[in-house]
């Protein structure tokens, strides 16, 4: 059954502890938990207020940067990816969400290499545990610093290659609804969306992902839904939003608009 999920990124000035009651006050189902939110307020006490407050996780952010560029090795970056694996299983996470890092003056091909290489390593843990690795490509306008993935079909070609019910894919609507011809590949991928994130724009992304509420942009959100939903895809959608719009807002309304949104979206 699909249900809405709010990302702790979108409440970026909210500690832990406030997302959750929050979330849960607004009778919001789900959290994509933000790895570094959850450490600060404590991994075990934020399993228990989680289970108090009855929100189910619908992913967790992050793991990743295995071709070098924030100065971790691939050894170091495949030990702290192991680790949130570990955590996503104690949490009931929906799944994974992991970034191959940029090219960071490697080969495509190379960093494809790389990628494959940690996925592969990973995938026995995470298929022991019950975890989904949930790969994530971005707009070529804010990639830079996170992954070498910014189009579907190099995507999906990862997928495939690896072709493991473990690995799929974060459909990301900011990024993917920047592509006129997106609609027509969503047949092709339903089975492999393991989350949506939701996020509208007004323009495309210029290294920063300044996003705006739902509706308040101009991507085809209702469109994108529909096509999402005639795949059979019914899991969580986890609104992500960021930006300095976003980080300046009154965190209750978002809540309560991006809700209200929602509703709209999928009952479109």
């Amino acid at each position: 059954m699909a249900g809405l999920s709010i990302n702790e990124m979108t409440t970026y000035r909210w500690s832990f502890e406030e997302d959750v009651v929050n979330y849960r006050a607004s009778a919001i189902q789900a959290i994509g938990v933000w790895r570094q939110k959850l450490a600060d307020f404590g991994e075990e006490k934020g399993i228990e207020l989680l289970a108090e407050n009855g929100l189910a996780v619908s992913n967790l952010l992050w793991a990743g940067g295995f071709t070098g560029s924030d100065g971790h090795s691939f050894r170091e970056s495949l030990r702290d990816a192991a680790d949130a694996v570990q955590l996503a299983a104690a949490l009931k996470a929906g799944c994974l969400v992991v970034y191959s890092g940029p090219r960071s003056g490697h080969t495509q091909n190379h960093a494809r290499r790389i990628f494959l290489d940690a996925i592969r390593e990973l995938l026995p843990q995470a298929a022991q545990l019950g975890v989904t690795l949930a790969v994530e490509p971005m707009h070529a306008g804010c990639a830079g610093e996170w992954t070498f993935l910014t189009t579907l079909d190099e995507s999906l070609s990862l997928l495939d290659t690896v072709d493991s019910p473990y690995f799929k894919l974060v459909f990301d609507t900011y990024h993917f609804g920047q592509d006129p011809h997106v609609l027509d590949h969503l047949q092709q991928i339903g089975d492999r969306i393991a989350i949506v994130h939701l996020g509208d724009s007004k323009k495309p992304p210029d290294r920063e992902q300044n996003r705006h509420p739902l509706g308040e942009g101009n991507l085809p959100l209702a469109e994108l839904i529909a096509g999402i939903k005639s795949t059979g895809y019914d899991g969580y959608y986890d609104v992500e939003l960021m930006g300095e719009e976003i980080e300046a807002a009154n965190y209750r309304d978002l809540l309560t608009s991006s809700k209200r949104a929602y509703e709209r979206l999928i009952g479109a």
